[in-house]
């Protein structure tokens, strides 16, 4: 079978809903926006969902978009993943508008480029044109804008709407919409915020465009033809709690911890359940004079098992160091995205920057 065949048809097999039930929620959906932006979170295992306190948090925890230190904000990140196969873009901006309110947007896509489809590579006669090969994009992409306002001095709020829109070049599509809400608070000299994502659930509408080459090769693979159909994210709620101390004059210490609880049925996590799992995972933060910071992080655990058929717990740890001046921050990341013995290691970079900072 022609290998662009192959990898088209592989294509649509990832969309979970083809298959499923009418009674069934698919797992996984809208996955790319649970990656997570900015090195400084990517570094300490995505725990930031009570400390974010720049653009990022337009992503995060739109509460944390009235701690930026400036009029403006802007953030930039790329990632690479598969020896650069999917490449992970973000970008944001985000503005004070009073002293007790705060407003972001943020742009993420993640995709894979230039795949060859060379379904039209034979023409009608049986020959063989290189001229007739095309080439087309598989790519996710969300468009984020969020609010966040003071109600007192203990209490924020915040929400976020977001338009998701998913593509397979000229062979399907999809338009989402979803809501993120979340409330942080101060309590003591503790902060706790809790985050649900989806808090509607969102839903992806598709629709699909096949060739009569294509649903040939769907009907002789024994496979469904894809048909319009929606999908499904289900809500996920974080709670996170996080503490910071001062150690001597120059030195501060982070730590935080989230617990991730989806609602779709079980996952492969620490504690599994149904409807409910539960994913913890730690970050901590290690400052010196609020200039250089050193991260870490925690999470990803996962009961594995071996060819030999014993069962082992695997957790993927996240290291990262971070340089802030002059109202410039350049954070790095060094991610592992599986078992840390298969050194699957990405390299993240992340750039934030103030525009017109308050005296």
């Amino acid at each position: 079978m022609n290998k662009s065949i192959i990898i088209i048809l592989l294509l649509f097999l990832q969309l979970p809903f083809l298959a499923q039930d009418d009674d069934k929620t698919p797992k996984y959906s809208n996955e790319f926006l649970n990656i997570g932006v900015g090195a400084r979170a990517l570094g300490m295992s995505n725990s930031v969902i009570a400390s974010t306190d720049d653009v990022t948090s337009g992503y995060w925890n739109a509460t944390g978009l009235l701690n930026i230190d400036s009029d403006l904000q802007v953030g930039l990140m790329h990632s690479e993943y598969f020896a650069g196969i999917a490449k992970y873009d973000y970008g944001a901006i985000a503005k004070k508008i009073d002293d007790k309110s705060a407003m972001a947007f943020s742009f993420i896509r993640f995709g894979v480029d230039n795949i060859p489809n060379t379904t039209e590579l034979i023409d009608a006669q049986g020959n063989i044109d290189y001229d007739r090969i095309t080439y087309f994009s598989a790519a996710d992409m969300a468009f984020i804008f969020s609010y966040a306002r003071k109600i007192s001095d203990k209490l924020d709020i915040g929400g976020s709407g977001k338009i998701i829109h998913r593509k397979v070049g000229d062979f399907a599509k999809s338009w989402g919409f979803g809501i993120d809400f979340a409330a942080t608070y101060q309590l003591g000299n503790w902060k706790v915020a809790a985050l649900t994502r989806d808090i509607t659930t969102t839903f992806n509408a598709w629709s699909f465009s096949l060739t009569d080459q294509m649903i040939e090769v769907f009907d002789r693979t024994d496979n469904d033809i894809p048909e319009n159909g929606l999908e499904i994210t289900m809500p996920r709620i974080i709670l996170a709690a996080m503490r910071q101390w001062k150690i001597g004059k120059s030195f501060t210490y982070l730590a935080e911890l989230d617990v991730d609880l989806t609602t779709d049925g079980k996952r492969n996590v620490l504690i599994v359940g149904d409807p409910i799992s539960i994913d913890p995972h730690v970050g901590m933060e290690l400052g010196f004079k609020n200039i250089v910071f050193v991260r870490a992080g925690l999470g990803n655990v996962q009961k594995v098992t071996e060819i030999t058929g014993k069962e082992v717990m695997t957790l993927q740890p996240n290291i990262g160091i971070g340089v802030k001046l002059k109202g410039i921050s350049l954070d790095y990341a060094l991610t592992d995205i599986g078992d840390a013995s298969v050194a699957l290691y990405s390299n993240v970079f992340s750039l934030r920057f103030n525009l017109n900072k308050n005296n």
